[in-house]
This record gives structure tokens, C-alpha cells and sequence, in this order.
């Protein structure tokens, strides 16, 4: 045995780096036990990072989603509908990081001679506890594990006599509202989002590259506390600013160009979405014009928004302006979708809603958060009108918590 290894892997403590306290917590996991007597699951196995972060302030900087077959994802939690109580999974090479980033007090790591694949050993762990037998519950809807390890798990449950079910929807739903804290998150990290925009603002010029626009925006987010958004962020510019998920280049930025930025701040892994688009020179007069329209439905949408208001009043609302200005024809993608925990490759949350929901009765209750799109193809094919907003409903308040300019931005 490795004696400096030992003395690591057993004594290493660094200071814990907890977002939430330990009462909120154990608040969620009482709130999953009960979506899972209510679907009737009896073992939930989690493996999405979201998830894991959610019940126990689980990260890491890599999740074995694109791993060899030698390295299977195969680390998780599982919670037992009738125990208070969580246990978490994982390899030996995490054991020091899951003591410092998780509120975990059952960790059991593999066997150091089966460190990769842990999957024998989950199950007799599990079987130990008397937690197998029943309804098994697992992320079907999630990419971790790939199919071919989530086929494995499936098979290793059912082999115990488990029946496995899609318990995908338990942590998706259990964490649309959120709890003060969480708001709080959400509204530091809208005012990173901020820092960015305007990082942005002062170095799209022409000559310049997409990559440094890319970069100061990184720099300056992380300068004020600001992680790894969950998505790359896209800088876009010319004719690729036609485009809304291509990445920022070596491409020069040209005069007379549009460029169009989705940004997102993050602060404990909460995500504050917004997209601006900046013109590099004086745009034409019809361009400028057609932004205004686009950029115009957020005086509406702020005239209506309230904690309570349906989907469909706000869907409608827009719909409404867009016709009465009459751009609806050039639309692109117009809708919105949940905001929260977000961990690459994606911040785009359980809940989405589009323009064709104008009969939906969903509610955005207090306490939830979710963008809205407005993507027209404007004029001369100078780009998508950009415009991304983050909207938060409060207790008793709904508002736009980035504060960057709702308009084209002219850069001189």
C-alpha cells in the first residue's frame, strides 16, 4: 500500500465549499422522498450532475460523460424513499473532493482495485442496506450515464429483483421553485452577467476577434466570482450572426458588422441568462428600426409580469406586439425556458415554452425563473435580433434582473 496515498485518501480535509447550509439540504431531500412516495419509487438513483449537486453540493470538473469504456460513469447517489438519509458513490481519486464539496455523511468509494467501475459494488451495498427490491427509480432523460452504462445499471437492478421505472422527472420538477437562496444566486449571478455584457461592450471593435471578445467576457465574470457558464458562450459576428449556436473564431470582427453575444453569469451554479446584439458602426436605419421592434416586446412583457401570470397571458401578450408591429413572419426562435443549476454541455432547464402555448395554463409561480427569446431575422442579412432576458418572479415581485441595455448597441 501506498503510504502517501493512504494517509491522503484517509486524512485530507480541506475547507468545506458549501453553497447552501445543511437544514436546506435536508429540506430537498425531505421534498424528493415525497415526489417519490407520490410516483411510487422506492430507490432513486441519480447520476445527472444537476442532481447531485441539488441533494449534496456535489462538483467536479469532469463526469466521465465522454469516457473510454475502461472509465464508466458509474458514481451517483441513491436515496431510499423510507431513510432520511442519502448515500453517496463514487471512486477513490474523488473521496478527498467529496469530502470538502458535499454535505454527504455516507461516502463509499470503490474498491482501489476496481476503482472505475463500480457497479458490483453499488448493488452489494445497496442490498447490504435492504434498499433493493423494489421500485427503482433512475435519470433515463439524463446523457450520464451513456446508454450502454445506464443498460448495465438497468440490468444489475432488475437482477436483484428491482423493477426499474424513468424517475427522470423527481429532482426536474422538485427544483423548479426555488428557495431564497436560490434566488439570491440567481440575482448575484445576473449581476455578473452585467460585468460580461459590458466586458463585451468595450472590446467589440473592428479588427478584433471573436475569441478575445470571448475571452474578456470570461475574464471579467471571473474576476467578479463569476464559474464556467454551463454552455459556451457564442460570440458571433457578420454573417454568422444569422446563427445562434456557432462559436466564437479566429474571424475578425469587421466595421458595418452585427455582433451578437449570449451570455450567462453564474454563482454556485445558478445561471442568469441574457443576449445583446452591438453593431460596429452606424447601423442602416431599417436595421436599427427592426431591432427596436424585436427589443420592444420586454416593455410589454414588464407591463404584465407578476408572480402568478400563466403562460399563455404572457405568450399571448407577445404574440399580440409582435403582429401589431409586424415582424411575426421573420421570427426565429421565440420562447423562453427554465433557469437554474446548470453544468456543461447545457443551462437550459426542464421547463420550455414557446409561442404556441398561448392556451397554456402553466403558472410561474414565486420563487421561479426562466428566460425569454426574441430572435427575428432582421433586415440586409445583418443578423438575429438577439434578445435574451432572464425573468425572476419573487415573492411578491417579478422582475428583469440583468440590467444591460434592451437595444442594439452601437459601437463607434
Amino acid at each position: 500500500m501506498g503510504q502517501n496515498r493512504d494517509r491522503v485518501l484517509e486524512q485530507c480535509n480541506p475547507a468545506m465549499e458549501l453553497g447552501f447550509s445543511l437544514a436546506e439540504f435536508k429540506s430537498r431531500l425531505q421534498a424528493i422522498r415525497q415526489r417519490m412516495a407520490q410516483d411510487k419509487i422506492d430507490l432513486l438513483w441519480l447520476t445527472a450532475p444537476e442532481s447531485l449537486y441539488y441533494v449534496s453540493g456535489y462538483t467536479c470538473e469532469w463526469y466521465q460523460a465522454q469516457s473510454p469504456k475502461q472509465w464508466p460513469a458509474t458514481s451517483g447517489i441513491a436515496i431510499h424513499v423510507d431513510h432520511d438519509r442519502f448515500i453517496m458513490f463514487d471512486t477513490p481519486s474523488e473521496r478527498v473532493m467529496c469530502r470538502f464539496v458535499t454535505c454527504a455523511d455516507d461516502i463509499r468509494t470503490f474498491p482501489i482495485d476496481n476503482r472505475r467501475d463500480g457497479i458490483a459494488f453499488i448493488m452489494d451495498e445497496l442490498e447490504a442496506e435492504g434498499w433493493l427490491g423494489g421500485t427503482v427509480g433512475m435519470e433515463l432523460y439524463s446523457y450520464r450515464p451513456n446508454p450502454a452504462i445506464s443498460a448495465r445499471f438497468r440490468a444489475a437492478f432488475e437482477a436483484t429483483g428491482a423493477s426499474v421505472c424513468d424517475g427522470s422527472d423527481v429532482l426536474r420538477e422538485v427544483r423548479w421553485i426555488k428557495s431564497p437562496q436560490e434566488i439570491a444566486y440567481i440575482e448575484h449571478a445576473a449581476r455578473i452577467t452585467d460585468i460580461g455584457i459590458e466586458a463585451a461592450r468595450h472590446t467589440i471593435r473592428a479588427g478584433v476577434t471573436e475569441l478575445e471578445v470571448y475571452g474578456e467576457i470570461i475574464r471579467a465574470m471571473a474576476q467578479a466570482g463569476g464559474e464556467n457558464p454551463a454552455i459556451t458562450l457564442p460570440v458571433l459576428s457578420g454573417p454568422k450572426a444569422n446563427t445562434g449556436h456557432s462559436l466564437a473564431s479566429r474571424k475578425l470582427i469587421m466595421a458595418g458588422e452585427q455582433v451578437n453575444i449570449d451570455v450567462s453569469g453564474v454563482y454556485w451554479r445558478y445561471h442568469a441568462n441574457a443576449a445583446r446584439s452591438f453593431y460596429v458602426g452606424q447601423p442602416p436605419k431599417d436595421i436599427l428600426q427592426y431591432h427596436d421592434k424585436s427589443s420592444g416586446v420586454f416593455d410589454v412583457i414588464g407591463k404584465i409580469l407578476q408572480p402568478g401570470i400563466t403562460v399563455g397571458e404572457l405568450v399571448t401578450a407577445a404574440r399580440d406586439y409582435y403582429d401589431e408591429v409586424g415582424i411575426w413572419s421573420d421570427a426565429g426562435w421565440v420562447g423562453g425556458y427554465e433557469l437554474g443549476i446548470g453544468f456543461p454541455p447545457d443551462w437550459v432547464g426542464n421547463f420550455v415554452y414557446e409561442m404556441s402555448d398561448g392556451e397554456s395554463e402553466k403558472v410561474f409561480e414565486a420563487r421561479t425563473c426562466v428566460n425569454f427569446e426574441s430572435q427575428f431575422f432582421s433586415p440586409r442579412m445583418s443578423g438575429i435580433t438577439y434578445y435574451i432576458c432572464t425573468l425572476l418572479f419573487k415573492e411578491d415581485i417579478a422582475e428583469f434582473p440583468v440590467q444591460a441595455p434592451r437595444k442594439l448597441v452601437v459601437i463607434d
